[in-house]
């Protein structure tokens, strides 16, 4: 069942020449965690504020729990505080006047519960977020961590039908947003509440959502599972947008045309391929005239592959197969141009041209600055493109 509805919603805001949501249809299944995803100025905040009642619709209609909420051709408006919704801001908007419970206790009191009743929903709400020793404390009494708790208190203890939140954690420091992430995620399984969540951030969204929306300028351009959005981009957008480092983006006409003489050998057409860094390997090439050993190199960091007899770059590049690159991959040379530990992971940036690739590994990879190899990565790992920008499933690939 969908508890929100929006149809071809549009907003338009006095003097701008373009939309800012642009015919936006959605539906919101109740118990779901949905995140609305996309850079700044994607409209995705103001697609919240319409829901919430805080913004007036351009175009369109929105249904809330079956009811019509908005509908600009009925000239029907329902106030946001008849929505039957509760809104966590960014900043928390916590009254600075009032105690913790006090604050909390504030939705319960306006729906008109009895003293009792509201003591008791306070009381768990308080419980549920572990602030109940902070009842008495003002909010310039508390952390940037515990005024979000306090904010989402109150929005648990005012029992509405949809709980949405406006990039809750961008305020906070990254240990904190670690932390409210399992916090919202441990919400919304004890008391499986619909959550409409916006945020900026791919790892928000992929750690917390059963489905996410992205947006750009205006418009939806995918919705679907984490992994969906991630495993299957619908356009290059997506595909740029979610993972880092980002998603390797190469055109017929880049690394002296390998893709192209790729596509060809399998009768595919495509304008541009992508592959994610951890799908990407590299061999070393071994100095033109001089004895060495080469192997595949990535994902988990070791070297694999055999003795290679002495070739030059280009031999190496043409032979199918050369030190265990499978006869079926795409394969480029490039430069290392970086190794870089990152803690737990390293990145491996190399450079063809102006063109420059990511690769990661969990072991230090036998790799220096400055040298040669090839670069490779598998044919299912390989997102294929149209000159639209658009997913060119298996099954399409003989056409643009």
């Amino acid at each position: 069942m969908s508890i929100v509805s929006l149809q071809n919603v549009t907003k338009v805001f006095p003097g701008a020449e373009t939309p800012s949501v642009d015919d936006v249809s959605l539906e919101i299944k109740e118990g779901e965690f949905l995140c609305l995803l996309g850079p700044s100025g994607c409209g995705k905040s103001t697609t919240l504020r319409m829901i919430a009642g805080l913004e007036p619709l351009t175009s369109g209609a929105i249904s809330i729990g079956g009811k019509v909420v908005d509908d600009v051709v009925a000239s029907r408006r329902v106030p946001a505080e008849r929505r039957n919704l509760s809104l966590v801001f960014q900043s928390y908007a916590l009254w600075p006047h009032m105690s913790v419970r006090e604050n909390v206790e504030f939705g319960p009191r306006c729906q008109g519960l009895s003293r009792t009743e509201t003591k008791q929903i306070v009381d768990e709400s308080l419980e549920k977020l572990a602030i109940t020793q902070y009842a008495q404390r003002y909010p310039a009494e508390l952390s940037g961590g515990q005024q979000q708790r306090v904010a989402i208190a109150r929005t648990l203890a005012s029992r509405t039908n949809v709980m949405l939140l406006d990039e809750p954690l961008s305020n906070l420091d990254a240990r904190l947003r670690l932390e409210m992430r399992s916090e919202f995620q441990r919400i919304h399984r004890e008391t499986g509440s619909t959550m409409v969540f916006v945020t900026h951030d791919q790892w928000e969204a992929m750690t917390l959502a059963t489905r996410i929306v992205v947006m750009n300028e205006g418009k939806i351009q995918q919705e679907g599972t984490p992994m969906e959005i991630y495993g299957r981009p619908a356009n290059t957008f997506v595909a740029q947008f979610m993972g880092s480092p980002p998603i390797n983006m190469i055109d017929a006409e880049t690394a002296h045309g390998a893709l192209g003489r790729w596509l060809q050998a399998r009768g595919w057409q495509a304008h541009t391929a992508g592959f994610r860094p951890e799908d990407l390997r590299f061999v070393p090439v071994a100095a033109a005239g001089s004895a060495g050993t080469t192997g595949a190199t990535g994902g988990n960091g070791q070297i694999r592959g055999t003795d290679a007899s002495t070739r030059s770059p280009t031999a190496a590049n043409a032979s199918a197969g050369a030190a265990g690159v499978p006869a079926d991959a795409l394969r480029f040379e490039v430069e290392i141009s970086g190794v870089l530990p990152t803690g737990g992971s390293w990145i491996i940036e190399a450079k063809e041209g102006d063109t420059t690739f990511f690769g990661t590994a969990t072991r230090r990879p036998a790799l220096e600055y400055g040298q040669r190899a090839i670069a490779w990565v598998e044919p299912e790992a390989i997102h294929l493109f149209n000159a639209a920008g658009n997913r060119i499933e298996p099954g399409q690939r003989t056409g643009r």
